[in-house]
């Protein structure tokens, strides 16, 4: 009498061959790294938006920006407009003080922002290559775990006399199940990352602009005083 072979997903995995555990154990570390990352952007994003919001609220108001730029030095941890505004007022303040040519403050200026919206650039398109990476490599990975899990299928069936449904398809399942891992991983870094990368563009534009605005505005104040 013949038995039924065990085919739970967790039987099928403890008896696949190394190699295809190995690349579900890979699978299964870049799904759940991938998910971090993808929770972490989330929060980083909105927390981004709220941000500049409340920024350009303060900006905007009509209020002094000296005292903007006292505000926002007091505080440690700076990001966004805040950093930006903050580097281009300081080496503007810095610049004026030694009563140099106009052009040369604004050329001082623009470098300064131009280098907090590259660290800004930096910090918002952070981890997003690696949600590509495993969005684009993952089905590959996961493939192979299956051609090799059918490939020792096949070789083992050329050991035995008779060749059965029961004893061919647990070898093809937990082969099977690579592929799955592959698809389950790739599929959400996608998502995750064409959404992301389109909010850190959405951002970086912002920041952008409002570096624009800025110079424009200072740009007045130092020719003014000439």
């Amino acid at each position: 009498m013949n038995t039924v072979p065990d085919m739970s997903i967790w039987h099928l995995i403890s008896h696949a061959s190394l190699i295809v555990q190995f690349v579900m154990l890979l699978l299964l570390a870049a799904s759940v790294y991938s998910w971090t990352i993808i929770f972490q952007r989330r929060a980083l994003y909105a927390d981004a938006r709220q941000r500049a919001d409340k920024f350009d609220e303060s900006f905007w108001s009509g209020g002094d920006l000296n005292a903007l730029y006292e505000s926002v030095s007091r505080n440690s941890n700076l990001q966004g407009q805040e950093s930006i505004f903050r580097a281009g007022f300081k080496e503007f303040l810095r610049l004026r003080e030694k009563s140099i040519d106009p052009d040369a403050v604004m050329q001082g200026v623009t470098r300064a922002m131009r280098i907090a919206l590259s660290q800004e650039q930096q910090r918002l398109e952070g981890s997003l290559s690696f949600l590509a990476s495993v969005g684009s490599t993952s089905p590959y990975v996961g493939l192979f775990g299956t051609v090799w899990g059918i490939m020792t299928s096949f070789i083992g069936l050329a050991k035995v006399q008779q060749a059965t449904l029961a004893v061919v398809a647990p070898g093809i399942a937990e082969a099977l199940i690579a592929t799955a891992m592959g698809l389950f991983a790739a599929i959400p870094a996608v998502l995750a990352y064409n959404r992301y990368a389109s909010s850190s563009e959405s951002l970086l534009t912002r920041y952008e602009t409002f570096a624009d605005e800025l110079s424009s505005i200072l740009h007045r104040e130092t020719h003014s005083r000439q």
